[in-house]
């Protein structure tokens, strides 16, 4: 079987990747790299599937560092541990980050937006997972400020967002799109019969208000809910679909 495939943005100068669904050994519609132990599959593949990223990713396995996501603007420090041994999700929130050598974080999605975010100078790396109750709380922008107060710039942050749904698959309520056009302006809504949020944009805008510059962001053009070949999409199918998991190495 092959390995596991990733997307990857050339702004970011340590190992990482945006998993595909390719390179697993789930089957039906966790086909192939489930990485979500909540979704229904049988729980030996997903362990399996875990062992397959790590070895694909250069990573020790008990150095993957993951949280209970749930949808706010929490952002924990983590350090994993050099073993194979996979640990239990570390708490309740959206982002982490860490400055342990060796350690990767992720998060996970099947939609919703990941974000990594890599200090070249403080050697600090992040992940954030941004669906829209994220977004609009800026869970970016947090984990940007959580990076700052422990001596990271702005201005030395890169970040890439990776493959999610786009506008032209995320259609919202009319209330959801006047919401995002008064925090983000008029740009991050689609106009039409019914209005269409284009989340990726609105990611970028918290970054650059963190204050990243516009060439330090990388936003990948993928949609998750367009390409049932490459990703799992939690609106396309209906809720019965797998994880991505989207990691970042510190390993500079």
């Amino acid at each position: 079987m092959s390995p596991p495939v990733f997307l990857t943005s050339a702004l970011l100068p340590v190992p990482h990747g945006f998993a595909t669904r390719a390179g697993g050994v789930s089957e039906g519609p966790y086909a192939s790299l489930n990485l979500g132990f909540s979704v229904g599959d049988e729980r030996p593949r997903v362990e399996e599937n875990h062992r397959r990223l790590a070895q694909a990713a250069g990573g020790r396995l008990g150095a993957l560092c993951r949280v209970s996501q749930v949808h706010g603007d929490t952002v924990l420090e983590a350090r994993g541990e050099a073993d194979d041994v996979l640990r239990p999700t570390l708490g309740e929130a959206d982002a982490l980050w860490t400055e342990g050598e060796g350690s990767w974080v992720a998060v996970g999605t099947a939609d919703c937006v990941p974000v990594l975010i890599v200090d070249p100078r403080a050697r600090r790396v992040a992940a954030a997972h941004s669906g829209w109750k994220g977004t609009d709380l800026e869970i970016s922008a947090r984990t940007v400020e959580a990076l700052v107060a422990k001596g990271s710039r702005p201005e030395d942050l890169v970040a890439a967002v990776g493959p999610c749904i786009q506008a032209c698959c995320y259609e919202v309520s009319p209330e959801l799109g006047d919401r995002f056009r008064a925090r983000f302006g008029p740009d991050v809504v689609r106009a039409g019969t019914r209005p269409h949020l284009d989340l990726p944009r609105a990611v970028r805008a918290s970054l650059r208000k963190a204050g990243l510059g516009p060439e330090r962001v990388d936003v990948l053009q993928a949609c998750t809910a367009c390409d049932p070949d490459r990703f799992f999409s939690h609106r396309r199918d209906a809720g019965r679909t797998g994880r991505h998991l989207n990691y970042v190495l510190h390993r500079f």
